[in-house]
């Protein structure tokens, strides 16, 4: 069975620069994963992810993206198009990011398959709310990693859902 992981980074301390941790606090909230999903708060970590990614076979990360959109607008890379989301270095965590993809390969448990959701923010300063215009996004982004995760035949039920059976 393959080992999904759902990462999202960012710094919760600097507003929209949190919005791949908060979505991660949303789906850790609103739904239930198999075992073989890893739902991961990286927060601002780098190479200490190396380990919790370990074996990981496929994955989706969630972060804020500096593209040249408006603010709000959500980003999807897949295998095809990461290589140029990092050569234009539009993550704001894409050095830690690559550090890391790269210590895996080194190890010799590359990740097969991965897609990033970014998000446009609106403020990155001192903040430790997401602004109006980016927690709109929450919930868009979720749809989105659901539907991946679905594409990939995991289950996944809404904690209300469960609650319901029970």
């Amino acid at each position: 069975m393959n080992k999904i992981t759902v990462l999202g980074i960012g710094n919760i301390l600097l507003g929209d620069e949190g919005i791949g941790v908060r979505v991660i606090q949303e789906l850790q909230r609103a739904y239930q994963f198999p075992q073989n999903v890893q739902i991961l708060d990286g927060g601002t970590l780098g190479l200490e992810l190396v380990g919790s990614l370990y074996d990981t076979d496929k994955l989706l990360i969630v972060d804020a993206v500096l593209g040249r959109q408006t603010p709000g607008t959500i980003y999807e890379f897949d295998n095809d198009t990461i290589k140029a989301y990092f050569k234009n270095k539009v993550s704001l965590h894409e050095l830690g990011i690559q550090d890391v993809l790269a210590a895996l390969e080194v190890l010799d448990k590359p990740v097969k398959e991965m897609i990033i959701f970014g998000v446009q923010p609106a403020c990155i300063e001192l903040d430790l709310e997401l602004s109006p215009l980016i927690s709109e996004q929450v919930t868009p982004i979720i749809s989105r990693i659901i539907s991946t995760l679905r594409s990939w035949h995991i289950e996944v039920y809404s904690s209300n859902d469960l609650q319901e059976c029970i």
